[in-house]
């Protein structure tokens, strides 16, 4: 037990920790971008320009934060736990870890598939401050919107029940972008570049099953 507590935490540092400064660069520039095009999209003068702050902290809070994360995460951790797991298995360290009587799925897949459910939802709450934060930083040095507007945008009619729906995503689109490359590296069989390909076919799969998640959960609990 002390083992996979040990293994727990390792991959918790290496799978949600390591990608903590693309997730907090992408994630501020993000929520710029947003607060820019929203102003630039605004040319009607009813409408008030909290508009601005309100269409950012919504689109972060409900897309771009849990979902965004998820794509790039998918390229990133995906392709390293296939490329992991695959090397194990083309050179056999996982048929030797089963002579020994390990169960090799439960030792190399599931601690990366807990960690990553758990410190998601935690890399998704950072990325939705820097992101909003992003957008305060465009109100605090640009004429675009003031941030006074700015501020009471992001607070006009916040539901936490849109940071629940956005955790929720957060955690099953961990456990889809942990599973499937894992799932394709474990069964990887040949050469490196078979290894190469079962990387690929993790990130492309996880992805495509990512955005078909977002759209059922999204159907299930905002409909």
């Amino acid at each position: 037990m002390s083992i996979y507590r040990k293994r727990l935490f390792d991959e918790m540092v290496s799978l949600g920790l390591a990608s903590l400064g693309i997730i907090m660069v992408i994630s501020l520039f993000m929520g710029a971008v947003i607060t820019i095009q929203t102003a630039a999209n605004i040319d009607s003068a009813f409408i008030p320009s909290y508009t601005i702050g309100f269409t950012t902290r919504q689109s972060t809070i409900l897309e771009f934060s849990p979902t965004i994360m998820a794509l790039i995460l998918a390229g990133k951790v995906g392709s390293n736990i296939a490329s992991e797991i695959g090397l194990m298995r083309v050179t056999e360290q996982i048929d030797a870890l089963e002579i020994m009587g390990v169960n090799s799925s439960s030792f190399l897949i599931l601690p990366k598939i807990i960690a990553s459910v758990i410190i998601n939802p935690f890399l998704v709450i950072i990325s939705m401050f820097v992101s909003i934060g992003g957008g305060y930083m465009i109100a605090m040095f640009t004429d675009i919107v003031s941030v006074s507007d700015y501020v009471y945008g992001i607070q006009l009619d916040f539901r936490p029940y849109h940071v629940v729906y956005a955790l929720s995503k957060a955690a099953v689109f961990a456990f889809i972008f942990t599973s499937v490359p894992a799932y394709q590296g474990y069964f990887a069989a040949g050469s490196a570049l078979e290894v190469g390909k079962a990387s690929t076919r993790g990130v492309v799969q996880s992805s495509i099953i990512i955005l078909v998640a977002n759209y059922l959960i999204t159907q299930l609990f905002l409909i």
